[in-house]
């Protein structure tokens, strides 16, 4: 039987923070959003997403994993996003099993109204209260974290870009690093 290795106390005060942050942060842009758009987290998210993609579509699957949600609740988003028109499915013709979601014209004019405001936020409760040293640590540190998760148990430390700091936050990075 092995034994688990404790948290040192550095260690318990980071997870701590993070957790708390996670918490706080994603709570106040969820109410945000909620409020000024009628639109999740996720939501603002999968048309963040959409918006970045090339002719501002993704196969459901990739958008599934991008997102890192399952698949059914993915189709349920999607389809309460259709309800709106702010999203829309097409089948591929080369792949029957294959379905895209594209960002309509209005999907993408609501994400043009909600993403200056939800940077603002993002920046004001996260970015606002860090060195960019911390900022540079923070990225480095959860972007290594995410590869490791994403690639998997027994994954190594690899050289080069994660992916999820190549992906983003699709709409809202690129807006952010354009103020």
């Amino acid at each position: 039987m092995s034994h688990a290795r404790g948290l040192n106390e550095e260690e318990k005060r980071a997870w701590t923070a993070f957790t708390t942050a996670h918490a706080l942060l994603y709570r106040r842009l969820e109410q945000r959003l909620k409020s000024d758009f009628g639109l999740s987290g996720l939501q603002y998210e999968i048309l963040a997403r959409l918006s970045g993609a090339p002719d501002r579509e993704m196969r459901m699957a990739e958008l599934a994993g991008a997102l890192v949600n399952s698949k059914s609740g993915l189709t349920y988003q999607i389809g309460q996003m259709e309800k709106a028109e702010l999203v829309r499915r097409r089948s591929c013709p080369s792949d029957e099993r294959a379905v895209y979601a594209v960002l309509t014209d209005e999907g993408m004019a609501l994400l043009e109204r909600a993403a200056p405001g939800h940077v603002e936020l993002v920046r004001e409760l996260l970015f606002d209260a860090l060195t960019p040293d911390q900022v540079r640590a923070l990225a480095d540190g959860l972007g290594e974290a995410s590869r490791r998760m994403a690639a998997g148990p027994g994954a190594t430390r690899a050289h080069g870009t994660d992916r999820a700091t190549r992906s983003g936050h699709g709409f809202e990075i690129a807006a952010a690093l354009k103020a």
